[in-house]
């Protein structure tokens, strides 16, 4: 695949970013793309390596190596039938995933591993510059009717598969626009709510109903939703957020993450929001929580003028490299430097919050912390010990928990008497899907728990062969790793 070469005469390059002084002044997507040469040097790099790792390493299981080789050679339509054939969006993938392909690059091994997220990203723009992704309806209809639940990356990957197999879908969705966490969760610093819209308007013209600002189990009753339709796919989100419970935790200035980012993109699209502004602006922020949702809050507090942004992580600071107990090609817990850490937030690592600050008025004012280090003991999980003597007050008008989430609403759930895991997620069959509910379906974060765009986009489509096949009896719909016709 590629140039036999080309990993020897080529090294890594990906998009260059807007300097930060001129990119923070607006929430605009901020990088710069590589020349048509340079991207097809970047799949030149992939390696005729006999076993593609990178297959594993992806949940929609993509044929990277093939699209890679389609762009060394300039076949750029071939490599966008190549890419669309697992992957539903790869525009939002190409964007928002962090690639556990190229953790899992044969190259990495020893060398910088393929770009392969960034070419991802080069080849589906370039469909849509051509006009080459069109809304493709089915040529049949079966007359089965589907509820999707959800309009999500899992949401709308189920819908899609399932449009595809030719039943009518009806997708629902509480809020007034579709998108669930890629609108209303990812700062449009790093997706401009454009990439979302131009899909959805394809995903229209090919058959899909959307009923926006309709709550599943609030506006309408789970199960007259179960009599209307011949089968339901719940896609919603991990939305119960983790807390702190600590003393000051309801002041006001303690707030969660997904509270700020969702009001922000909100408030970036000219739309209504309900509550008082949650601005960082002339304040100092402190961002717990070292995932992508905490970067986020960092990025977005910048934009709005932050005095200060500081982000606390309970855990010790990683390694940059990969360690030897986390062995290539597995994902390695790694020390990972997003672009919004490099725009003026200050890091802490190993620091525990142990108190919120307030005021007479009840507002925010500082928060207490405590340095801490993690007992390894054998056989056991670590512990963590507070380091006495530790102690400081750090001045802050605004917290953002951005903690994780601890589960699924279960509204839906108790009113189809449908059954709960333990981690509060709704329980289906690893194999197919299925609830204990005949007829009801669940994939993405609802099912597994938190987790990432690649991987609910590959739940979506999983799930829909399992729907099709449960009202079919057979499903043409591909599972993981079968691949689909080629279809932009």
């Amino acid at each position: 695949m590629g140039k036999i070469t080309g990993f020897l005469e080529y090294d890594r390059k990906v998009e260059s970013y807007i300097p930060v002084k001129d990119r923070i002044q607006n929430f605009k997507e901020f990088t710069r793309p590589l020349k048509e040469k340079e991207i097809k040097n970047q799949g030149a790099r992939c390696m005729d390596c006999g076993i593609p790792f990178c297959h594993s390493g992806c949940p929609l299981g993509n044929l990277i190596p093939d699209f890679n080789d389609a762009v060394y050679r300039g076949k750029w339509e071939k490599a966008a039938e190549i890419l669309h054939a697992t992957n539903n969006f790869p525009e939002f993938t190409g964007r928002l995933c962090p690639a556990p392909c190229e953790e899992a690059c044969v190259l990495g091994i020893n060398e910088d591993p393929v770009s392969i997220e960034n070419i991802e990203k080069n080849i589906v723009e370039t469909a849509f510059s051509k006009g080459w992704i069109v809304a493709s309806p089915p040529e049949y209809r079966t007359e089965k009717k589907i509820a999707v639940v959800g309009s999500g990356p899992a949401g709308l990957a189920a819908a899609q598969q399932l449009n595809r197999a030719g039943h009518w879908v009806t997708v629902f969705e509480r809020d007034e626009k579709a998108g669930g966490l890629l609108r209303y969760g990812i700062p449009d610093f790093k997706m401009e709510k454009n990439v979302i819209d131009r899909r959805l308007k394809i995903l229209e013209e090919e058959g899909i109903t959307f009923e926006l600002g309709v709550e599943i189990g609030k506006d309408i009753k789970a199960n007259d939703l179960k009599k209307d339709f011949d089968a339901i796919v719940l896609c919603g989100g991990a939305t119960i957020r983790r807390k702190l419970p600590i003393k000051g935790a309801d002041l006001k200035g303690v707030v969660q993450a997904m509270d700020f980012l969702s009001q922000n993109n909100r408030r970036v699209d000219g739309m209504s929001f309900e509550g008082e502004d949650i601005l960082a602006t002339n304040k100092n922020v402190v961002v717990i929580g070292g995932g992508d949702t905490g970067s986020d809050c960092i990025g977005t507090s910048i934009r709005q003028g932050a005095n200060s942004v500081s982000n606390f992580e309970i855990l010790g600071k990683a390694s940059e490299q990969r360690t030897e107990d986390q062995p290539w090609p597995f994902w390695p817990m790694k020390l990972r430097t997003s672009s919004s850490h490099k725009e003026g937030a200050h890091r802490f690592f190993s620091i525990s919050t142990k108190e919120f600050v307030g005021d007479e008025n009840g507002n925010l004012k500082g928060l207490v912390t405590v340095n801490v280090e993690w007992k390894k003991v054998p056989g056991e999980r670590p512990i963590l010990k507070e380091i006495e003597g530790t102690e400081k007050e750090w001045p802050c008008e605004l917290v953002l928990l951005a903690m994780g989430f601890t589960g699924s609403e279960m509204t839906i759930a108790e009113q189809l008497g449908l059954e709960a895991d333990a981690r509060t997620n709704i329980k289906a069959s690893v194999k197919n899907y299925h609830t204990n509910v005949p007829g009801i379906f669940v994939a993405g974060d609802q099912r597994r728990g938190q987790s990432l765009i690649v991987w609910a986009i590959s739940e979506g489509r999983q799930a829909a062969h399992h729907t099709d096949k449960y009202l079919m009896g057979q499903s043409n719909l591909p599972l993981k790793g079968e691949g689909d016709l080629p279809r932009l």
